[in-house]
């Protein structure tokens, strides 16, 4: 073989080895970094743009998608100890016209965290209206979606502020008393019991703790490789402290029921999505939710846990879709009806003015 020949294929073999090995070593060595790689491309592949905003001194971190429309804008909060990118995979289903924002819930990822701040429900209610204030998103209703804890604050701000809202999407949302109990209920009152409550768990702090938490949070089964269960574990650890502190905050008399507490002054349309085999929290929930909200669309997913988002984006994105598209529907009808009566009015008013000059005129004669 000619010498520049093979001079070129071992080049072009160097070329390809190097990333292959960076990517391997990664993987062994430093699987979180590799995780936040990976989030990092997802948001660029799906045109997700990060940006920060201040209230005062408070920051807050946001990825968005699309400019303010016809259409109305979709705010999305994730659940406790979750980040903004938990959203990418029903963000994969959405159209790109469409105006998403994904924000850090308070203390979570790039999202002010301090320890004199109120993580309670109420405090988290605040603090996202004052970042929805920030973005002037309440310039025009907009559409409210969260999940879990997400979800407890979506329908508690709705309560507190329905003129900001049109329509709200609430999946497998925390703050309702149990009706049955869950596995993590359960686990939660024996811990209690037992006086063992550092083992919280939704905070885990080894790649086996990792996995059975995923085991509690989906029906389906991931195959996650050791290292990727080392590098979640890896993520979270150094956050793990601020979780344990947020975790009783929401779990405390103050918060645990918010929702519950609220539902009743939910004015707008909304859209109850929960899965049928959850076990952090009971899909009993739903009946709870349904009852109170006048009109409200229930969607049971069977085969399905608590991370409805996760474990069915495509389902979460069509259900998300078709309720607004239903809203924007019955928006157009009331606008219809209303210029329509305004037109028999109009013509009404026409004929009144019409006769009553022609009596006047033959009184005069």
């Amino acid at each position: 073989m000619d010498l520049d020949v093979l001079n070129m294929f071992v080049i072009a073999g160097g070329t390809l080895a190097i990333p292959i090995l960076a990517f391997v070593a990664s993987f062994l060595l430093w699987p979180s970094a590799l995780i936040r790689i990976y989030y990092w491309y997802w948001r660029r592949a799906l045109g997700m743009q990060v940006r920060y905003v201040n209230y005062d001194d408070y920051q807050f971190c946001y990825s968005y998608r699309g400019r303010p429309g016809h259409r109305p804008s979709v705010l999305m909060l994730h659940g406790f100890s979750a980040h903004k990118d938990m959203w990418l995979s029903v963000v994969k289903f959405l159209p790109k016209n469409l105006h998403l924002i994904c924000v850090d819930m308070p203390g979570h990822e790039g999202t002010t965290r301090s320890s004199l701040d109120d993580y309670s429900i109420y405090g988290q209610v605040k603090r996202i209206h004052q970042f929805v204030e920030c973005i002037n998103l309440n310039r025009k209703p907009f559409h409210l979606l969260g999940t879990s804890m997400g979800g407890n604050v979506a329908g508690v701000y709705a309560a507190q502020y329905p003129a900001e809202i049109c329509s709200l999407s609430l999946v497998c949302p925390a703050g309702l008393p149990p009706v049955a109990e869950s596995k993590f209920v359960k686990q939660l009152r024996e811990l209690k019991e037992s006086k063992s409550l550092s083992q919280i768990p939704l905070i885990p702090s080894t790649p086996e703790e990792m996995a059975e938490m995923l085991k509690l949070c989906s029906y389906v089964r991931f195959k996650v490789p050791q290292q990727i269960l080392q590098g979640l574990v890896d993520v979270r650890i150094p956050h793990n402290d601020f979780y344990r502190k947020l975790f009783f905050e929401i779990a405390d008399e103050k918060s645990v029921n918010s929702l519950y507490e609220n539902m009743s002054k939910i004015k707008a349309a909304t859209q109850i999505i929960w899965g049928k085999q959850d076990q952090v929290l009971d899909v009993s929930g739903a009946d709870i939710l349904a009852k109170s909200i006048p009109g409200c669309q229930v969607h049971i997913l069977e085969n399905c846990g608590h991370s409805v988002v996760v474990e069915r984006p495509r389902k979460t994105a069509k259900l998300l879709l078709e309720f607004l598209a239903t809203q924007r529907r019955k928006a157009m009808h009331k606008i219809l009806r209303a210029r329509k009566f305004w037109r028999i009015c109009n013509s009404a008013m026409f004929t009144l003015i019409y006769y009553g000059t022609r009596l006047a005129q033959f009184d005069c004669c």
